[in-house]
């Protein structure tokens, strides 16, 4: 029965020195905090997204999954980069029509070409 007391006393020491150790009575004072796994925004800020740069975007995991925060922040700039993009178009095919619209006015108010031995 001593012996049994002798090791239940020893093991307390043991996890007592141990919680010590990590909570901050170690020789370089506690533990640091683990740094939270962050997105590193491999979106270029400096130009437009392109199809490798989404197919290359990895979201840290989170304790249940991904940071809903970054997820939202980056298909945010997806959604704003895309729908300036579809306004450019818009803009871009307008203008084309109209330039086809007058270039079609220049072609059909040229007078016919004259042929040989007609006067003006």
């Amino acid at each position: 029965m001593v012996m049994f007391l002798f090791l239940i006393v020893a093991l307390a020491v043991v996890v007592a020195a141990v919680t010590l150790a990590v909570v901050g009575g170690g020789e370089n004072g506690p533990l640091p905090e683990a740094a939270p796994e962050r997105l590193l925004d491999s979106l270029p800020p400096d130009r437009p997204v392109h199809r490798a740069d989404v197919d290359d975007l990895r979201f840290p995991l989170a304790a249940r999954g991904y940071r809903m925060a970054e997820v939202d922040d980056a298909l945010g700039r997806l959604g704003a980069e895309l729908a300036e993009r579809d306004a450019r178009i818009a803009d871009l095919e307008t203008e084309l029509a109209g330039a086809r619209a007058a270039a079609a006015r220049v072609c059909t108010d040229k007078p016919a070409p004259r042929e040989e031995g007609e006067q003006p």
